[in-house]
């Protein structure tokens, strides 16, 4: 559906009539200005009038209904088209959702389709139609401004995603905590969906930072930001996935060696119980001419030297930290 629309010329928003055919029309009569049409998960019905007033290239229309693309920059003739991908993170599960974000941007037009619940675009509408001077650059101030909220709510989700690591840092050395290797896995999965949603943005950025996108030459400073921001987050998510590697395996350690103090302990505990039953074996076999057999303190006699070798064994164990 059409979340927003509008005209802007010299940095200041004119509110549409009618339907986008006419905004086209409006903005073209008016010259210098741009027209920015936002929708969120167009059906591809609701799409083929945008696709066929700005005569969209087939492909592009198909992926920006579709989704599921990774992020890029392709140029179809004279429009761009820019595939961002947001991330939205829960709380609650610490869980990662990824949306997306497509922008098709030509010299009098942007816009704007987004999948997901990540980054809606109401707040950066807001913040551009507050700065006229930023507006006046036209359709590629979009592009800045939509990038800069995408990649700065990239660093939120790092700190969060740190936040996680540290708590699972804390219960894998806290002796009395619950195995967690699942909870390790499920994060470094999250890690590399993250990873997998900001790191090809990085030579996106690099191509408009370098001068290659003519539309964006009055903005590169913008994008030089941006891209400083992104290699700062794409360095943070390196460090949380090797960190979550020495996590898991310190975990895996820490539990194989408290797996081996368990089976020393065990097999103490046997070498304990194996001295009086040993004595005890003995004097059951019932022999007619055993020794020791008649004496009256023969019974309370074995009860003592069980009891000394028992002691003898269990100190000597615990002496070697077995016990």
């Amino acid at each position: 559906m059409i979340v927003d629309k509008a005209i802007y010329a010299h940095g200041v928003r004119q509110d549409i009539d009618g339907d986008i055919s006419d905004a086209f029309d409006a903005a073209r009569a008016e010259g210098d200005c741009f027209v920015w049409i936002g929708l969120f998960e167009p059906e591809e019905d609701e799409f083929e009038e945008v696709k066929e007033e700005l005569k969209l290239h087939p492909l592009a229309a198909e992926d920006a209904v579709s989704a599921h693309q990774r992020p890029k920059l392709e140029r179809y003739d004279d429009t761009l088209f820019i595939v961002l991908k947001s991330l939205a993170y829960h709380d609650d599960t610490s869980d990662i959702e990824v949306g997306e974000i497509m922008l098709f941007l030509g010299k009098d037009f942007v816009v704007t389709v987004r999948h997901g619940p990540g980054n809606p675009l109401g707040p950066v509408r807001k913040r551009l139609e507050n700065d006229p001077e930023l507006l006046k650059h036209g359709a590629t101030s979009v592009l800045y401004a939509v990038c800069d909220e995408v990649v700065d709510h990239y660093g939120i989700v790092a700190h969060e995603v740190e936040q996680d690591i540290i708590q699972l840092e804390k219960a894998v050395f806290d002796p009395r905590a619950a195995d967690v290797t699942e909870d390790i896995y499920s994060l470094k999965r999250e890690v590399l969906e993250f990873r997998t949603a900001e790191d090809p943005l990085v030579p996106v950025l690099q191509e408009i930072v370098r001068g290659r996108v003519a539309e964006c030459d009055s903005t590169r400073e913008y994008f030089r930001d941006i891209l400083d921001h992104l290699l700062r987050v794409d360095g943070q998510v390196d460090a949380h996935n090797e960190l979550l590697n020495s996590v898991l395996t310190a975990h895996v350690a820490l539990l194989g060696k408290r797996q081996n103090e368990d089976m020393r302990k065990i097999s103490s505990w046997a070498a304990i119980i194996a001295v009086p039953t040993a004595i005890a074996g003995i004097y059951g076999m019932n022999f007619d001419f055993m020794p020791e057999t008649k004496w009256k303190i023969g019974y309370p006699l074995v009860l003592v030297v069980m009891s000394i070798a028992c002691t003898i064994v269990y100190r000597k164990l615990r002496k070697n930290g077995w016990l």
